[in-house]
């Protein structure tokens, strides 16, 4: 599924900005750069119920998201969304069953030969007085 951060609407994401810690002097003291951005999977409307189930059993009720890379407040938001694109992108992915192979018939017919070859080694190894 081909799913993009737009696709959900803006109202059901929250953002907040906080100081962002660690150096950088008066700008990191003055600006609020960091972004906590959250979103309730269960009041979505962007997405079926069966895809809301399966976001909510991997990835719990809401979506909490920090960011405080840069030192700019926007691109601190858009890596947030990038993040929860690829967060959504990757966990509405479902992997196909395996279905186990079997093996083939000479792949079977070695394995028995190699099971007669050890076999009469082994009787072999044991000579005349192994009964008695």
């Amino acid at each position: 599924m081909n799913w993009n951060s737009s696709d959900i609407d803006r109202n059901e994401l929250s953002f907040r900005y906080t100081k962002s810690g660690g150096p950088g002097g008066q700008h990191s003291n003055k600006v609020n750069t960091r972004v906590e951005l959250t979103w309730s999977i269960t009041d979505t409307v962007s997405f079926s119920d069966t895809e809301k189930e399966l976001l909510v059993q991997r990835l719990g009720p809401k979506v909490r998201i920090v960011v405080s890379k840069y030192r700019s407040q926007k691109r601190n938001k858009d890596l947030a969304l990038e993040k929860l694109t690829s967060l959504v992108e990757r966990n509405l992915k479902t992997e196909p069953k395996r279905v186990p192979s079997k093996p083939s018939a000479s792949k079977k017919k070695k394995r028995v030969d190699d099971k007669r070859k050890r076999g009469a080694l082994k009787r072999q190894r044991r000579g005349d007085d192994y009964f008695d």
